[in-house]
């Protein structure tokens, strides 16, 4: 493992030193790799999708691991839109003249090797892999077990990318040793590895957390609300609770708790309960709730847990001050919504609740970096310091400062 991560960082003063031309260049070559290599691609991930199938994996989960030439056609156009954006590497930040003369610049700069552990879905191999290498930092990646095959085959084809414009493969890696145990090592080599991203169940993000050595910025659970107020438009708040859970319940974007304004709740929860029910979703809610429509009853485990799948909590609250409490209970810090034509309302919710994203009359499911027009995301990041939210090459970066003198000395 030493050996290995000594090369990787090795191989960041190369990768640091290419222009954004060139990086851009060779980005585009990967997607046009990506796209020649589809059925290649499609085979490895059929081995893991027979395995999936044999380990019982949810329908939710095998839908996250599925690949088809339409999600490789998606892959590649993510690291062209990747390759497009402008270069975060070198950007005069700030700039002034101190009192003693001196020219300072704050400069941005590649964080320089991170380590991110990531589960099931296949095409954040190629989406993280990318983003490092537009902001100059290498990657040693780690996915989950039941992707492997498409995983490895998916940094295959990125790795000869970079072996054919003579660059070292090490940019761009799986970790050697994917067991629990390698990466242990790997969170604790703060000697080779600047920043560690991990992505996935709760068990993952508290191991690594409470185990690295190497700084952590965090992509926790996303425990998601959305509160319609009694100055919705119910059509509209359906509509949009509608997206936000059924539209894809295996992200960590989809809501996972609605929270219906209990001055409405008599009308709206019998047409809340039609809608899911029309899209299969198991509904469970409060006693209040429970008094209203026909529903399993929702306990405060179940509003604390990701279901990542097609169920659903409601609670009747007492207005939006109900909502924020009841999220201030819950949240995980990652998307929060309300629905109403209230402004006072809505700025109270914005104001009182502290998540990455807050959303106002709209679905939770825009909290990605694509949608936010980063071109792709590491991941979506619940921390409060260093990079909040979807995660994309802004968040890859930091600084230094460069310090211009004509012969000053202290005094």
């Amino acid at each position: 493992m030493e050996s290995f991560l000594a090369k990787a960082k090795d191989s960041s003063r190369v990768l640091g030193a290419l222009s954004g031309s060139e990086k851009n260049r060779i980005l585009k070559e990967m997607a046009e790799a990506l796209r020649s290599n589809t059925m290649n691609l499609i085979e490895a991930n059929a081995l893991d999708m027979s395995d999936g199938e044999k380990n019982n994996l949810s329908s939710a989960l095998m839908d996250r691991l599925l690949l088809d030439e339409a999600r490789i056609e998606g892959m590649a156009v993510a690291v062209e839109e990747i390759a497009a954006l402008k270069d975060p590497v070198g950007r005069i930040l700030d700039g002034w003249v101190t009192e003693d003369g001196l020219n300072m610049q704050k400069v941005s700069i590649p964080i320089g090797v991170i380590g991110i552990i990531y589960e099931s879905r296949p095409n954040v191999t190629s989406d993280t892999a990318a983003l490092c290498f537009k902001s100059s930092n290498v990657c040693i990646l780690k996915g989950g077990k039941e992707a492997q095959n498409s995983n490895k085959a998916i940094a295959d084809v990125l790795q000869a990318v970079l072996e054919r414009n003579n660059l070292p493969k090490e940019m761009i890696s799986l970790i050697p040793d994917s067991s629990r145990e390698g990466v242990d090592k790997l969170i604790k080599m703060d000697k080779y590895v600047d920043l560690i991203i991990p992505r996935g169940g709760e068990g993952l993000i508290k191991h690594v957390s409470a185990n690295a050595t190497v700084s952590v910025v965090k992509h926790d659970k996303g425990q998601c609300h959305t509160y319609i107020d009694k100055d919705a438009k119910l059509d509209n708040a359906i509509k949009i609770a509608i997206n936000a859970k059924t539209q894809r319940p295996g992200v960590c974007n989809a809501m996972e708790t609605l929270l219906v304004d209990k001055a409405i709740a008599k009308d709206a929860l019998p047409k809340i309960k039609s809608a899911f029910d029309e899209y299969h979703t198991e509904l469970k809610g409060c006693a209040e709730t429970q008094t209203i429509i026909d529903v399993a009853e929702a306990t405060d485990e179940d509003f604390d847990t990701e279901y990542l799948a097609n169920i659903l909590n409601i609670k009747v609250v007492d207005g939006v001050e109900g909502a924020i409490d009841h999220i201030v209970r819950f949240t995980s810090g990652h998307s929060e919504a309300i629905i109403t034509e209230n402004i006072t309302s809505a700025e109270l919710f914005l104001n009182s609740i502290d998540a990455a994203a807050l959303y106002v009359n709209a679905s939770t499911r825009f909290t990605d970096g694509g949608a936010f027009g980063f071109g792709a995301e590491v991941g979506i990041s619940t921390n409060k310091l260093h990079a909040r939210g979807p995660m994309g090459i802004e968040g890859l970066t930091t600084y230094k400062f460069k310090i211009y003198g004509q012969g000053q000395i202290r005094g």
